[in-house]
């Protein structure tokens, strides 16, 4: 068949303002790491030399950075006045770093994922050659930060309470381990909420165990937080009253085995919080902006890594459906299967009891 032409008019727009966000997406990273939403947003509305003034840079580029921000509608434009400005809301999401809306560290992870195209194209034709620890560092730092918003507002505030008595365990004091730790902000975040509590994080990526423990170091919560190198199917220790696992599960290559080693630290009555970027089960659910986003994260990190773990029959990817996790938890011997959290956009978030 003879293509429309105004299908390929239409098609080529769409991908012509996606390689205009891929484009613009590399200022943002440039941006945060010069710290230049921060300063928009401390500074208020501010010109060219205003904002170089505060932040050292060069008046000329931050003219051009500024102009790619306001035409991604990233920050407004006074043309009466020359200067450019945060709305709230883009002072929410661009520049609060400890705010539950923090994305802009996320365009550093898009960004880390570039730099390893070279390596997964690798792992599609040589063999699983992508594991975690592969990456570029800015993939590491990048998810730690965008990491600190989960912290509070969805682990500590929203789903700790709504898992069966856990909240009443935690702040009499209670035993918890993070499996996947990275660079340790949920546990510290936990450690900080519940003071009687001791967590101690395993993961298998020594760099990030280094950072965690300087981390835990700097918050003065190395009393009660560790941190350690360890498989997720081997950690030590035994009689958890929670294990915890944050978008980690589908990355590794036997799930099931994890599954069945967490059931065998836990407490009797202990409690496995699993979550997991939201998924379907059928993939043709799944063609959303966010599934477009979970597929593209997906074949860089999550199956690369499952793959080099030996879990080339089971690789979940990031859009694995609830019923692939009820499968995982019922083949290692847990009885109780519950979700926890039905209005979150981003997760599958599930209480696990033996």
């Amino acid at each position: 068949m003879e293509p429309d032409p105004q299908g390929i008019e239409t098609f080529l727009e769409q991908v012509v303002g996606d390689i205009a966000a891929a484009t613009h997406a590399a200022t943002v990273v440039a941006g945060e790491k010069l710290g230049l939403c921060r300063a928009m947003a401390e500074g208020g509305p501010q010109t060219p030399d205003e904002l170089a003034a505060r932040t050292g840079c060069s008046p000329r580029m931050l003219r051009e950075w500024l102009n790619a921000q306001a035409a991604s509608g990233y920050c407004g434009y006074d043309p009466a006045s020359g200067r450019y400005a945060l709305s709230p809301e883009q002072a929410a999401v661009l520049a609060d770093e400890n705010g539950p809306a923090y994305a802009a560290i996320g365009m550093r992870v898009a960004g880390a994922l570039h730099k390893d195209e070279g390596r997964l194209r690798a792992a599609f034709t040589e063999g699983p050659a992508l594991a975690w620890g592969d990456h570029d560092e800015d993939l590491f730092e990048g998810l730690a930060r965008f990491l600190r918003g989960m912290s509070n507002a969805d682990l500590v505030e929203a789903w700790i309470p709504a898992l069966d008595g856990v909240q009443k365990r935690l702040r009499a004091g209670a035993k918890v381990a993070e499996i996947g730790s990275g660079y340790g902000a949920t546990a510290i975040a936990l450690a900080q909420a519940f003071p009687q509590s001791v967590v101690s994080g395993f993961d298998l990526h020594e760099a990030s165990i280094e950072a965690a423990r300087k981390a835990a170091a700097e918050a003065g919560v190395s009393d009660r937080v560790t941190f350690e190198v360890a498989s997720a199917d081997a950690f030590p220790g035994e009689g958890y009253d929670l294990v915890y696992v944050l978008d980690a599960l589908h990355d590794m290559g036997d799930p099931v085995a994890v599954a069945r080693h967490v059931r065998t630290r836990l407490a009797d009555d202990g409690t496995w919080l699993l979550a997991e970027p939201r998924g379907e089960d059928r993939a043709e659910d799944t063609f959303t902006t966010v599934g477009r986003l979970f597929y593209a994260a997906s074949t860089f990190i999550c199956v690369p890594n499952a793959l080099s773990q030996g879990g080339g029959k089971v690789a979940l990817g990031a859009q694995a459906g609830p019923s692939a996790y009820r499968e995982i938890v019922e083949r290692a011997g847990f009885g109780r299967f519950r979700r926890i959290a039905e209005d979150a956009v981003f997760e599958l978030v599930l209480e696990v009891r033996p």
